[in-house]
């Protein structure tokens, strides 16, 4: 996998997302689906947070407690803020991936389990750049499908279709 060129897939599929989600209002985008339990705009802001929070540990910076981050699940911002906050966040993210030179290299963080019990997690950049690549595809599929529930027509977004060149065949090359 190529880290940059898979997250410059993450934000084009991201913006592709963005333009079907701009139309609707603020009632559509904070309409809790039972499906899922959540709006569309914690979706995405849950999916916002966490990338910064990988990035954070691809970066081996302490990360304070969930209480103390300025953007949280919970309250979600508005969709022009979310994507506004984003896109300033894509950019750190690139800038974050480009500077990793040893993809392998053990990263040591402490968490706090749901039950209250301290551990130290040994992970790696690649591990967490793999975590933030599936964790974004797993809730974008959720947020595309509160999409069509809304009525809105949503196109192929596969990496195959958006990031492959594509050119016109010769007649002689297609009978070959």
């Amino acid at each position: 996998m190529q880290p940059l060129r898979t997250y410059e897939y993450l934000t084009l599929a991201r913006s592709r997302v963005f333009d079907w989600i701009r139309p609707l209002g603020e009632e559509d985008y904070g309409r809790k689906f039972p499906t899922w339990g959540r709006t569309m705009g914690q979706t995405l802001t849950h999916i916002m947070i966490c990338e910064w929070y990988y990035v954070q540990r691809i970066l081996r910076r302490e990360v304070p407690p969930y209480e103390q981050w300025p953007i949280q699940d919970e309250t979600p911002p508005p969709f022009s803020v979310l994507e506004k906050e984003w896109r300033k966040q894509a950019t750190d993210t690139e800038a974050a991936l480009a500077g990793v030179r040893d993809w392998s290299a053990p990263i040591e963080f402490r968490v706090t389990q749901d039950d209250g019990r301290k551990m130290i997690v040994t992970s790696s950049a690649s591990d967490q750049f793999t975590q933030l690549v599936l964790h974004e595809v797993h809730h974008r599929s959720q947020v595309m499908n509160m999409l069509r529930i809304l009525g809105t027509t949503v196109d192929d977004i596969d990496f195959n279709w958006m990031m492959h060149k594509r050119r016109e065949a010769e007649e002689a090359e297609t009978n070959a």
